[in-house]
């Protein structure tokens, strides 16, 4: 594990920082950790979300109606 100094923090950061980590219980340590992996953490796309679920081997296979052809719509009045 790498270790991280911020330097030039103001007093009111390290105050609110101080409130959260107080609030969730933890230390203010572990308060900035937990912001840190939050804000660099890539957001869950549906598609993943899906596969933490069922997995890559679920699924069905659909089969669709045949449709013919048409014309596409004008929009000539």
């Amino acid at each position: 594990m790498a270790n991280l100094s911020i330097r030039k923090l103001d007093d009111d950061t390290i105050a609110r920082l101080r409130i959260r980590a107080d609030y969730h219980r933890v230390s203010m340590e572990e308060e900035a950790r937990r912001i840190l992996r939050q804000a660099v953490t890539p957001p869950i796309q549906p598609g993943d979300l899906s596969l933490r679920f069922f997995g890559t081997e679920s699924g069905v296979e659909l089969e669709l109606p045949h449709h013919e052809p048409h014309d596409p719509l004008g929009f000539a009045r």
